[in-house]
Parts: structure tokens; C-alpha cells; sequence
């Protein structure tokens, strides 16, 4: 494929600096199953261009579903039009360092490949999950899910880059709906689709997968007559699935330097951060350190390279509670002169690269679990998201969960439903007062991270400890 992509910028006869060819070909199944009945059997393929030109300053977009060398030349001229229409307004020259020549490969870590199971079989087990679920007639649905993803880029460029990548992404899910009179309660397998894995079917089945479809109902129906969450100001224990979304919603998306710059304020919205944050803001407590990082084997968004072949690596975006660099790609760094890292990211062959996250994980600290709770006189844990709140400037947001227990004079107690919290941004990351440690330590992701005009849904990682935050707005309610 790179040959034939290098041979179409080589014969393309246009006055341009510069031009990128990312070709993706995405082969996407989704096999869904509801009450031991099969919902969704089906299989998708995408396989296009993006040709990207750089001429006078300015960058111009355009795809093509065709691989044809022609049509390949006439998506070119279009977007080689739109650069030169562009030029007119742009707000800041580029210059080819902001699409530096790269070359290299990754692959995505895997034993079993997907062709290794067959939609049967792949439904056999979705059926008997929905089956272990069924713990009780109070389980009024069940649904279980899994969908296998198998993406391959190739990235040139007329400076040299010759870039080959192959990711392999499974993502499951399974949960249930209780029921009692008018209560109703849901539990799932850490929320809603947090099981984004890079790798293939050696992640599924878990080895201990019928005890925990079975714990999953159980805790559905534990929660019926679970005493409410209290209205109090207590010491809150978050689980890494929760943490998962706290760490996405409020660090994430308002360190997105297109975001601070305005880009995204018509549709996904602003930030609280600004540029002169960077350097200054104490944004959480000392024990507060947050890095991006597409290295880690197996996380949902690891690569070696972003989508204009900027070279993936560790960078600490908040280190001991202070704000170090943003989430921004090489043109958002040149734009607004802060050090970022290398996130453009497109979500398919037909949209431009912009900023986005990849995998945004808290480091451990140094408390195991049973240390964390043994300390705590009065407060509430929790796991698993199960609603989201936040405004548009990622400053104010209120989250629920699917499941809590009271921690009374360091124990876990009483079961409690419907519990949530509430907090702004960096209130509450001063109120982090203890991080648990490598063995407390799991890693998540989501598919749906949205974002863009035309819309992105991007998948994204997320790793951390159980964390502790001191004196938040816990509260109940449906």
C-alpha cells in the first residue's frame, strides 16, 4: 500500500509545499445479545484516503474512498483549493515542522485473532453471559456485548514518512436492569463499555467471567433494597472505573489546547485553562500526576505514531498537583507556543487529524487498598459511572455511580444506591489525599470520546488507582 500511495504523490503535478497521504481500512463486527436472545450480528468495512497539502501556510483537507490513483490527484487538487481558499483568513502560518518526516510500525499486542472465534461462538458466549446474569427474577434485562475492531493505517508524505500501522481493539460489555416496584437499579461490568482493550480474543473470555456475571447480578439486586446515598460532606474513595471518567471529563478535555483556543467552543465547548496556566497552575495536590502516554502495552489508545507522524511518547501533563503542557498536536503547540504532545487523531480515513486524547493515566502512589480504607473513621466508596455532568468549560460537573458502600471507622459497611458526587475542576483535585498503589492500579477505556465538526468519536485509555479525596459533596437521588 505505501508504495502505491508514495507513487501518487510522486506523479501529482500541484505547486504545493507539502502533501500526506493517510490511508485507513477499518473492518468493524458487533455481535449484541439481550435476554439469551441475539440482537446485532454484523460486520462493517471502511477503506479510504485523506490527502492533506500544506501551500501558503495554510493546510487543506480532502478524502476519497477510491484508491485510484486518479481520484487520489483529483482529491488532491481539491484540497490543494481549499488551502489556497483558506490562505485568505488564516489565523497562523504553518511550515512543514509541523509535519516532520517519520518512518516506522506498530503493531497492536495479540495471541488470539479475531478470525479465531466464530460469530457462533462469539454469540455462544454472549448468550451464557446473559444467562450467568440472570441471578434472580428482579433481573428484568440482561445484555452483553462485544465488538472487534481491526484497523490498518499508512501514512506518506512527500518529506520521506512512511509510517505502517495495525491496531486490533476489542471492547466488551455486559450488565443488567433490577427491578423492584418502583426502584430500579443498574449494574454492569465497570459501566458501560469500559472493557476497550488493544489486543484480541485472548481478552475474552476472563478467566473468572461466570463469577463476575453472576457477583453483576447480585449487586443488582443487593441494590433493590440498599439504603439510599446520604446527603453529606464526607471523604470520598473512588474506584478506577470511576476514576476513569473523573480523569477523561476533568483534566482531559479542558487541557485540550484546541479547546483553549477556541476552536471547539461552537460545539464541544471551552476550557477553564488558559494559556498562561501552563508553568503555574496548581491545578491539583502534590499527589496529583497525570501523563499521556500511547506506550503502554495493550491500552485501548497506544500507537507509535499520531495521525501526521508525530512520534508517540510519556510526557507528564500534570506532575506533583502543577500543570505542565497540554494536549495539543504540532500545530496547536506552534499556534500557541506551549509544549503538548503528540495527539492529532482522526477518527476514520474521511476526517481531518485534530487535538485529542489518547491514554491519560494517574500514576499509582504508594497505599494498598485495605491501607486506604483502614484509615478512613467516615466517608463513601465508589465504583463505576453511571451518569455525567459537566459544563463547557470543564469547571463545574456532577457524576454518578452505580454502586457504593458506606466506610464506617475503616471498614466497608452498608451498601448504598444511587450515589453521586459534585465538585469544581481543581477544588476538587486539591481535595486528592491519598493514591493507591501499583496493585490498586487498572486501566480502562471508552469508543465514544465525541468531539469535532463534522463529529469525531475518538477511543481513548484510562488507567489509575483507587484515589481518595477528603471534605465532596456526596448526595443521593436517581
Amino acid at each position: 500500500m505505501n508504495s502505491d500511495l508514495n507513487h501518487a504523490i510522486a506523479t501529482l503535478d500541484l505547486p504545493v509545499d507539502w502533501v500526506g497521504l493517510r490511508a485507513v481500512k477499518e473492518t468493524m463486527a458487533y455481535r449484541s445479545v439481550r435476554d439469551e436472545v441475539p440482537q446485532n450480528n454484523g460486520k462493517s468495512l471502511s477503506h479510504g484516503v485523506m490527502v492533506e497539502v500544506l501551500v501558503n501556510g495554510q493546510i487543506g483537507y480532502a478524502a476519497t474512498n477510491s484508491l485510484h490513483i486518479d481520484h487520489i490527484h483529483a482529491t488532491a487538487k481539491t484540497a490543494y483549493q481549499q488551502a489556497i481558499a483558506a490562505s485568505r483568513w488564516g489565523i497562523h502560518p504553518m511550515t512543514t515542522t509541523v509535519r516532520p518526516k517519520v518512518v516506522g510500525s506498530y503493531t497492536s499486542p495479540f495471541t488470539k485473532p479475531f478470525d479465531a472465534l466464530t460469530p457462533g461462538e462469539v454469540n455462544d458466549l454472549l448468550v451464557r453471559l446473559c444467562r450467568s446474569l440472570k441471578v434472580s427474577d428482579q433481573i428484568v434485562q440482561t445484555n452483553a456485548l462485544a465488538i472487534t475492531n481491526e484497523t490498518e493505517s499508512w501514512f506518506v508524505s512527500s518529506n520521506g514518512s512512511d509510517v505502517y500501522q495495525h491496531f486490533l481493539m476489542l471492547e466488551t460489555h455486559y450488565g443488567v436492569t433490577a427491578q423492584e416496584g418502583a426502584i430500579v437499579q443498574q449494574r454492569s461490568h465497570n459501566g458501560h463499555l469500559a472493557h476497550c482493550y488493544q489486543g484480541g480474543w485472548e481478552l475474552f473470555p476472563e478467566v473468572n467471567l461466570w463469577a463476575q456475571a453472576q457477583r453483576i447480578g447480585e449487586q443488582a439486586v443487593e441494590l433493590l433494597t440498599a439504603e439510599e446515598c446520604p446527603t453529606i460532606a464526607s471523604t470520598l474513595v473512588l474506584a478506577p472505573d470511576q476514576m476513569m471518567l473523573q480523569i477523561h471529563e476533568s483534566v482531559g478535555h479542558p487541557l485540550e489546547l484546541d479547546r483553549i483556543l477556541g476552536d471547539e467552543r461552537n460545539y464541544a465547548g471551552g476550557s477553564f485553562v488558559k494559556p498562561s496556566d501552563f508553568g503555574q497552575l496548581v491545578y491539583g495536590s502534590k499527589l496529583m500526576n497525570i501523563t499521556f502516554n500511547p506506550t503502554v502495552l495493550g491500552e485501548f489508545a497506544s500507537y507509535n505514531f499520531d495521525d501526521i507522524g508525530a512520534p508517540a511518547t510519556r510526557e507528564y501533563l500534570i506532575k506533583e498537583g502543577v500543570l505542565l503542557r497540554g494536549l495539543g498536536s504540532l500545530e496547536s503547540q506552534a499556534r500557541l507556543g506551549i509544549p503538548g504532545v503528540s495527539c492529532a487523531r482522526a477518527s476514520s480515513w474521511n476526517r481531518p487529524p485534530i487535538d485529542r486524547m489518547a491514554n491519560l493515566n494517574l500514576e499509582p502512589g504508594t497505599n494498598s487498598f485495605e491501607e486506604i480504607i483502614a484509615a478512613i473513621e467516615h466517608g463513601v466508596y465508589m465504583e463505576s459511572n453511571l451518569s455525567w455532568s459537566i459544563d463547557d468549560q470543564r469547571h463545574k460537573f456532577q457524576f454518578g455511580c452505580e454502586y457504593a458502600k458506606l466506610i464506617e471507622n475503616g471498614q466497608l459497611t452498608k451498601t448504598l444506591r444511587n450515589p453521586n458526587y459534585r465538585s469544581t475542576t481543581t477544588e476538587f483535585w486539591h481535595r486528592l489525599s491519598q493514591v493507591g498503589d501499583e496493585s490498586t492500579w487498572q486501566m480502562y477505556g471508552t469508543p465514544y470520546c465525541g468531539k469535532g465538526e463534522p463529529n469525531q468519536a475518538i477511543r481513548v485509555g484510562h488507567g489509575s488507582p483507587v484515589c481518595v479525596f477528603t471534605e465532596v459533596e456526596i448526595f443521593g437521588g436517581g
